[in-house]
């Protein structure tokens, strides 16, 4: 069975917004204070889904990711740049500014229904697809990267979500930074 994993930078007041200061909110940039160990590499724990999966983006992180891992040759990069990517956009993304891209307009719930029948589906910051696959209910799994801080304001990664989860996993990604991984009840 495959399933929609969603995975998450967040603060601890649950702020997932301009993690890394590109978005020129005052707040932003938190995730970067801890140097690159957290932030480096499959901290997610990915593994083989990120050679059999594909990845489902909005356009914003789509285009700020295009414009981050294709001029990278380390091993995580490579593999991000080889995973099949649907940018959820009403517009047309310039599609060779990352490989193995393609683009689906439409509603993303109906997306991530057609794929995963067929292969896990990753989802990575992409806020807007986030809050309506958290909405419609088909979020299996979700990895939260928590920094040790609080920003007070931003947008809040579960928004108006009602959720019950298990808690599967935690693990320490280095400083202060901790890797949760929740599972939907029932999943």
């Amino acid at each position: 069975m495959h399933q929609v994993i969603v995975c998450e930078f967040v603060t601890v007041d649950g702020v997932m917004e301009d993690p890394d200061g590109s978005g020129g909110t005052p707040w932003g940039g938190w995730a970067f204070r801890y140097g690159p160990g957290p932030v480096s590499g499959d901290k997610f724990g990915l593994g083989t889904v990120l050679d059999t999966g594909v990845q489902l983006l909005g356009r914003r992180t789509w285009e700020l990711f295009a414009g981050l891992f294709p001029t990278r040759d380390d091993e995580f990069s490579t593999r991000m740049n080889r995973m099949a990517k649907v940018v959820v956009s009403r517009g047309e993304p310039d599609l060779d500014r990352w490989s193995n891209s393609t683009s689906a307009q439409g509603d993303a719930v109906d997306i991530v229904r057609d794929r995963v029948a067929t292969q896990d589906v990753v989802v990575l910051g992409s806020g807007g697809v986030v809050d309506r696959l958290l909405a419609a209910g088909v979020v299996d799994e979700l990895r939260l990267m928590v920094f040790p801080t609080v920003v007070g304001r931003g947008r809040r990664l579960f928004g108006e979500a009602a959720l019950d989860l298990d808690l599967v996993a935690t693990r320490d990604a280095g400083a202060g930074v901790l890797l949760h991984t929740y599972q939907r009840k029932g999943a």
